[in-house]
């Protein structure tokens, strides 16, 4: 997993924390250069530092990426200052309040739905002709456990990630004969700071409680990173369109 991964241009989003942090420093332990796309420009920054104290390569790109002129220029910094796009990481993300579809707001709705799923194919749109162009490419997105059922978070982060399984195997079946392959893992809990701020007598989250019994083992985000960082190697070569649930078994029950 480290011949072939060594010197790629590499974009991972949300990568000032938790799972994305743990993916940059993992493809920049590789060799990788990695543009560290967040929203957050301390924690971006802080992870250039810490790649770059390491003997890593890597560059910051702050800003919302459900707005168009952000997702250009991630996509012209990856161009311009390491010469393509080999591997795109959609893995920023929000979550929602629980709510159950009746409870949902317009404002909440378009928020996650923006960020979850329209940021990444934002930017996939944006880095696919470099791909086209180079004739190869890797993409792999962050879905969620709530991408494999109903009772993992509310109607709209549900929704979202269900939409970004979709995106993935789209992508899969469009490009596989041009070099790009698309996939996508599903954390179960794992350990970072996206929190959720839920009414819990609320009917959403009363609902979904019952379901966590089954949660399993809580995660390190460097165990979701590990599973990225297959994905997008030539290990994976024939692995295109598959949905990996990294969840200690929780999709199983």
């Amino acid at each position: 997993m480290t011949d072939d991964l060594n010197g790629r241009s590499v974009i991972v989003t949300g990568a000032g924390s938790g799972i994305g942090r743990a993916a940059a420093l993992a493809f920049a332990a590789q060799g990788d250069r990695v543009v560290v796309a967040d929203l957050n420009a301390d924690g971006a920054g802080a992870v250039v530092e810490e790649i770059e104290r390491a003997g890593g390569t890597a560059v910051a790109v702050t800003g919302d990426l459900s707005e168009q002129g952000v997702v250009d220029t991630v996509t012209a910094t990856a161009v311009e200052r390491f010469g393509g796009v080999q591997v795109l990481v959609n893995n920023a993300g929000i979550m929602d309040s629980m709510s159950a579809p009746a409870d949902v707001t317009d404002a909440e709705w378009a928020r996650v739905l923006r960020v979850n799923l329209t940021a990444p194919f934002l930017l996939t749109r944006a880095v696919l002709p470099h791909m086209l162009t180079a004739g190869r490419g890797a993409i792999v997105n962050t879905a969620s456990e709530a991408a494999l059922r109903g009772s993992a978070a509310g109607a709209a982060y549900t929704a979202s990630k269900h939409g970004v399984v979709g995106l993935t195997k789209s992508l899969a079946v469009m490009y596989r004969r041009s070099g790009i392959r698309a996939n996508a893992i599903c954390p179960g809990g794992t350990a970072t700071a996206i929190g959720v701020e839920a009414d819990r007598s609320a009917h959403g989250p009363a609902a979904i409680g019952p379901h966590f019994v089954n949660l399993g083992r809580v995660s390190q985000p460097e165990e979701q990173a590990a599973a990225i960082l297959f994905l997008a190697s030539d290990a994976a070569s024939n692995i295109n369109g598959a949905i990996l649930p990294v969840d200690d078994g929780w999709s199983a029950v």
